[in-house]
């Protein structure tokens, strides 16, 4: 029997109102200082994809609506609950004082890769992603409760801010369902 490509219509998605009543993963993303609009809209919609709960844009990071956002957000600019904030800092120190856990995705002396890092039941996380030439601040990496690192084996220094969002988001969506 050959696979068939499924139609849109049979995927069974939520609409928007539906989103936003949907219970939420445990799982905040915070873009400090992204300068690429597609960028952002591509995280908004890893972000709808697996029911973040919000995202953080900081410092630079451009704000719907824009048509550059929209262009990949294809409309989940209008699901993913969003707010703008000039500084990461506080952010990221506003969601500790929370109990949230802070997450820098970063190539860094510390950092863990990300096939250890485990989740535990009761938290709630936020992963940063940085700007796409100098990654995230220093200071916000300081200020992190731990960074995480994506191992590469290429020639390359860095993956995309977006792919690098996919491939965190899936990893600790994934951990986060196995709970």
């Amino acid at each position: 029997m050959k696979n068939r490509k499924l139609k849109n219509s049979e995927l069974d998605r939520i609409d928007a109102k539906a989103f936003k009543a949907a219970a939420k993963t445990r799982l905040i993303i915070i873009l400090d200082n992204i300068r690429s609009l597609n960028n952002i809209g591509s995280v908004f919609r890893t972000a709808d994809a697996f029911l973040i709960e919000k995202i953080y844009l900081c410092g630079i990071t451009a704000q719907p609506p824009h048509k550059d956002i929209q262009k990949t957000a294809l409309g989940a600019t209008d699901s993913v609950t969003w707010e703008y904030a000039e500084s990461t800092a506080v952010v990221v120190k506003k969601l500790q004082d929370e109990g949230v856990f802070v997450i820098a995705i970063e190539q860094a002396e510390l950092s863990v890769p990300l096939q250890e890092f485990s989740v535990q039941k009761a938290l709630t996380y936020a992963v940063i992603f940085g700007n796409e030439v100098k990654g995230v601040q220093q200071e916000i990496v300081s200020e992190s409760d731990i960074v995480i690192e994506i191992p590469q084996y290429g020639t390359k220094h860095s993956l995309n801010i977006s792919v690098s969002c996919g491939v965190v988001v899936w990893d600790i969506f994934s951990k986060l369902k196995e709970l």
